[in-house]
């Protein structure tokens, strides 16, 4: 690959993820103290992501696989979704933001697989070389939070009372913005289907990939990858409140400690599945998440602050162990000819179906721990979500059978 071209996706990657980070790690404070939305308002719009994620695959199995290339898709996307997040800026109640926020996550969405298809189109060896593209965007997310807490200080308590987690949006836009225009200068990545052929529904759905489930090994890690996203939305829609609300300092900047420890977990990802096998892999990933929780559970902003550190640093092992692990098992699983349909099967058992339940669920959990002088019971919230992962565990360990998978397929 040609250093100009490695320069050109390696920049793709940072904008993708820090448009992502620089106002979705926000989005519960924000709707919270600007838009005074109650919690069923603030699931009701994480869970925009989950729809997104279901109705991505038309957008990229229809139009993006067919009739354009994937850079001028991903061009158009993204100029639609700066308009949509300068909307969203100056929204002056949940009823008008609503519309915005579910729009742009649809337009949104199809991207992360859009940016993954232009990187992997200019790739000889894809196992070598998309690790260094892709950790390009942990950065980006990571430089997000740091900007938006030491550079800006949006999220401080002065920040906050006066409304400055709307520039997050207006941040987000002018990034979008750029993505959009650089976007039709990548390099470029044709249709992989011919135009006069007509996809089945089964194609655009990847619902191929569904033999897979007739492997009762593979139906129960696909069960637990459903259920496991159900913390995993706890996580997204509850972290900036929490921190906010209990007085932690810079805590956007903080919560991105999560994305960095992605980087050093994802590189111990092929010693774990050599040395312990994938069923323990994926069992670290549950337990990390059950004691992440209960970090958060017990933590606070003072003498315990390190709890909450340690609770966000353990991202790397919940969302590596499991879920990057899972990806890695499902593509080992798959035969040639729909390791796409498959990986696409397993989004939207996760991003999708999952975390829509997970969104739907925090906001119940988080009424529910509401209390009477109006601040929330965050022991009673983070204990919920601690309890279910190391129920899904406790289940995953006694039914699934460990499996061997090859060398070729843990190469990161």
């Amino acid at each position: 690959m040609k250093n100009s071209t490695r320069f050109q996706l390696s920049t793709m990657m940072f904008l993708e993820f820090f448009i992502w980070g620089g106002w979705f790690v926000t989005l519960g404070t924000f709707l919270g103290n600007n838009l005074e939305a109650t919690q069923t308002q603030i699931s009701t719009a994480f869970s925009t992501q989950s729809w997104g994620a279901i109705i991505a695959p038309f957008i990229i199995g229809l139009i993006a696989d067919r009739y354009f290339n994937a850079e001028k898709i991903l061009a158009i996307l993204h100029l639609i979704g700066a308009y949509l997040m300068y909307q969203m800026a100056y929204a002056e109640d949940f009823t008008t933001f609503y519309p915005y926020i579910l729009a742009y996550m649809i337009a949104y969405m199809p991207t992360l697989a859009l940016v993954n298809s232009v990187s992997f189109n200019q790739m000889k060896d894809p196992a070598k070389e998309f690790s260094f593209i892709r950790v390009f965007g942990t950065v980006g997310w990571i430089v997000s939070g740091v900007a938006i807490s030491y550079i800006f200080s949006w999220d401080s308590a002065e920040g906050i009372q006066e409304g400055m987690l709307r520039n997050t949006f207006l941040m987000t836009a002018a990034a979008s913005a750029f993505l959009g225009i650089f976007s039709f200068f990548l390099p470029s990545t044709p249709p992989k289907a011919k135009t006069g052929e007509k996809p089945s529904l089964t194609e655009v759905l990847g619902l191929d990939a569904l033999k897979l489930l007739k492997s009762k090994n593979f139906l129960i890690f696909f069960l637990s990858s459903i259920l496991i996203s159900i913390p995993l939305a706890f996580y997204y829609q509850h972290l900036s409140p929490f921190l906010t609300d209990i007085g932690v300092g810079n805590s956007t900047a903080k919560a991105a400690l999560g994305q960095a420890s992605e980087v050093l977990f994802m590189l111990l990802i092929p010693f774990f599945l050599k040395r312990y096998g994938i069923k323990i892999t994926l069992l670290m990933g549950m337990i990390a998440w059950a004691v992440r929780y209960l970090l958060f559970a017990y933590g606070n902003a003072d003498e315990l602050s390190f709890m909450l550190l340690i609770g966000i640093a353990l991202h790397g092992v919940c969302y590596d162990f499991f879920f990057v692990s899972g990806q890695i098992y499902t593509d080992s699983k798959a035969g040639e000819n729909f390791k796409s349909a498959a990986q696409g099967l397993i989004t939207l058992a996760t991003y999708g179906v999952g975390m829509l339940i997970g969104f739907y669920v925090a906001g119940l959990v988080s009424d529910a721990n509401m209390l009477s002088d109006g601040n929330q019971n965050w022991t009673g919230v983070w204990t919920f979500p601690a309890i279910f992962a190391f129920a899904v565990m406790v289940l995953f360990a006694i039914f699934f059978r460990n499996e061997k998978i090859e060398k070729k397929d843990i190469e990161i």
